[in-house]
């Protein structure tokens, strides 16, 4: 196991993507399979650094003292200086050196220390300072000589300086460009400024490495008040309409029914008997233990990766169960009641894992969900990875009761539709809803390890947006298109029956491969099966794909996703709006990720992220978008 220079807590210097400027970080672990730190900086940017990227703070403090000595020896020994003329040259040297130490040390998007930088005029030039020296001597082999001496004792002092400026981008020389100042009166202002900064940033340091927040998505905090009565509010209005004889998005809302109608104690019991049932099938000892991503602290979680599994035994206990005469036309009838009992439950959760994260370590939180404002992050969830023992509650809700209920819903809309229209089997439109969403599910649960290389597991807490759109959102309005056409046939001909099933299949070949091949990537960059992709290298460790599927748009599996939406959509005909909720809802759902996506790459890549999109033009569909 290689030996490890920084530790955890640690405060370095890190190099910024880019550049060979460093400043001040705080170490937050270490990948030894990668051999990558995990750093953050001032302004809350994570990056994964080489130990090649990090120095020690002492090599800076040594470059800062050296700065502002006086003159070496043999230009001390020059007849023609004044002692005034010296004086006057060490203080503005020691303002100079005390601004380029504070610059150096400050993270590079704080406002503040931009507009420092922009105030300083310092060259930390040796050949310029060369040029200052007086030119009384009469001696010019003496004078020679005397160059000489000083550019060789002042090139290793400010040699690591100077390469940092003209290592920038042309782009940035003037923004990072130190020139000397003449007046002192400003160097002392300067010093005072430095001084100031340093002690700023000395209390950020000292900050827990966690209450450090990204930006807020989502509107913000006052997004989240909004959010929070505006989710449910919505989902009880799609399932009040779709029980309308005439479900169009457009009619005014229905109105409410008595509040006795909400609550149904089997209902609740049910949706209660199914959660645990699931528990229990996720916590059996069978399947693959998986690994997930690094942790901010360098720890890889573990999890049970047994969701097909889990949907085998539950498709086998409702065969059993309908064997047993248990009638499942109970859930369209009380589609209501069950998601008003699911909502109560997801209610609870979101309570119990906001109070449970109060008492969380720092570098459990979430970054996104630690704002400060508790509805903001009761919303978006204040600690990352919740678990009860070796049990994952984010990662158990992401994939198993709302997901694998969505299925079960499905299915009792085939019968009721059965019952409802006096059937003897579900209709085409019906049996392609259903085997489209299966087939999406089932794949989803046979290849469970590639939901831990995503946004959700990877970056977002655990909070009221996840519980409630795990339990609640998908299995209630992800099953819109099968209660719809329970109550509205819609009779196919075989050549669209021929167009849609056709459709499916092309939006989940590109679905599948596409994720597929990027979570292949992330786990293994080096997979000789991956050897053809081309790549863009960032200053992280890390690389960006440019070919393969992810050379022809930046999200393949959005365009996969979207196609189908498109033929879950279809069989449902065009008489109402309401069946293309979901295709709806998807677009702005996709396109919001994808905008998120864009601002977290773009932070973590930097100048490597512009490339990549300037050789990927497209963001999900060629041509268009």
């Amino acid at each position: 196991m290689p030996l490890v220079k920084y530790q955890r807590g640690d405060m370095v210097m890190g190099r910024w993507p880019g550049s060979n400027l460093f400043y001040e970080v705080r170490v937050l672990g270490y990948d030894t399979k990668y051999q990558l730190y995990t750093v953050i900086y001032k302004d809350g940017t994570e990056l994964e650094l080489k130990e090649q990227d990090i120095k020690s703070p002492a090599v800076f403090q040594s470059l800062s003292r050296s700065r502002s000595r006086s003159r070496s020896p043999g230009r001390r020994r020059s007849r023609s200086r004044s002692p005034a003329r010296t004086t006057r040259r060490s203080s503005s040297r020691t303002a100079a050196a005390a601004a380029t130490a504070a610059i150096t040390e400050s993270a590079p998007s704080s406002r503040r220390d931009t507009k420092l930088k922009d105030s300083l005029e310092v060259e930390p030039s040796p050949v310029q300072q060369t040029k200052t020296a007086e030119n009384n001597s009469n001696n010019e082999h003496e004078k020679t000589e005397e160059k000489q001496k000083e550019e060789n004792n002042t090139a290793n002092k400010v040699n690591e300086s100077k390469a940092a400026v003209e290592a920038e981008p042309a782009a940035n020389q003037g923004r990072y460009n130190l020139r000397r100042r003449k007046d002192d009166g400003e160097a002392k202002q300067v010093e005072a400024k430095a001084q100031q900064l340093e002690e700023k940033d000395a209390k950020l340091a000292a900050a827990p490495a966690a209450s450090v927040s990204t930006p807020l998505d989502f509107g913000g905090k006052i997004g989240a008040y909004f959010w929070l009565l505006f989710l449910p509010a919505w989902v009880l209005f799609l399932v009040l309409q779709v029980k309308r004889a005439d479900p169009s998005l457009t009619n005014l809302p229905p109105p409410l029914p008595p509040l006795e109608d909400f609550w149904d104690a089997q209902a609740l019991g049910f949706v209660v008997l199914w959660i645990l049932f699931q528990a229990l099938l996720y916590i059996l000892p069978v399947g693959k233990l998986s690994e997930g991503m690094p942790l901010r602290s360098g720890e890889k979680l573990k999890y049970r990766t047994n969701g097909f599994f889990a949907i085998v035994v539950s498709a086998v206990a409702v065969a059993v169960a309908m064997h047993q005469g248990v009638d499942f036309t109970y859930i369209h009838s009380h589609f209501l009641q069950l998601a008003a009992s699911t909502f109560l439950i997801s209610v609870l959760l979101s309570v119990y894992l906001y109070v449970r994260s109060r008492y969380a370590a720092p570098e459990q939180l979430a970054l996104g969900g630690s704002s400060g404002n508790v509805v903001y992050d009761f919303f978006k969830g204040h600690e990352l990875n919740p678990r009860i023992k070796e049990f994952d509650l984010k990662f158990f809700c992401e994939m198993r009761p709302g997901l694998i209920g969505w299925c079960l819903i499905n299915f009792a809309m085939a019968l009721a539709e059965m019952k409802v229209q006096k059937l003897d089997a579900p209709s085409y439109s019906m049996i392609l809803v259903n085997l489209f969403q299966l087939l999406y599910v089932v794949d989803g649960l046979w290849n469970e390890e590639a939901i831990l290389t995503t946004m959700d597991l990877m970056h977002d807490g655990f909070g009221f947006m996840l519980a409630f759109g795990d339990l609640v959102w998908v299995p209630f309005t992800y099953t819109l298109q099968a209660y719809y056409l329970v109550s509205h046939p819609n009779p196919l001909s075989l050549p669209a029956l021929a167009f849609i099933v056709t459709l499916k299949l092309v939006g989940f070949y590109i679905f599948r491969k596409s994720n597929s091949e990027k979570n292949n990537f992330r786990r293994n960059p080096s997979d000789p099966k991956l050897s053809h992709l081309k790549t863009i290298p960032t200053a992280t460790g890390k690389s960006l794909i440019v070919s393969g599927w992810w050379g022809v748009v930046r999200h393949p599996n959005y365009l996969g996703d979207l196609l189908m939406a498109l033929a879950w959509s279809l069989p449902c005909g065009f008489s109402h709006l309401l069946p293309w909720y979901y295709m709806i809802y998807f677009i702005i759902l996709l396109v919001h990720r994808d905008s998120r996506d864009m601002s977290e790459c773009r932070r973590k890549y930097g100048s490597a992220w512009d490339e990549y999109c300037r050789t990927v033009r497209y963001r999900i569909i060629p041509h268009v978008y």
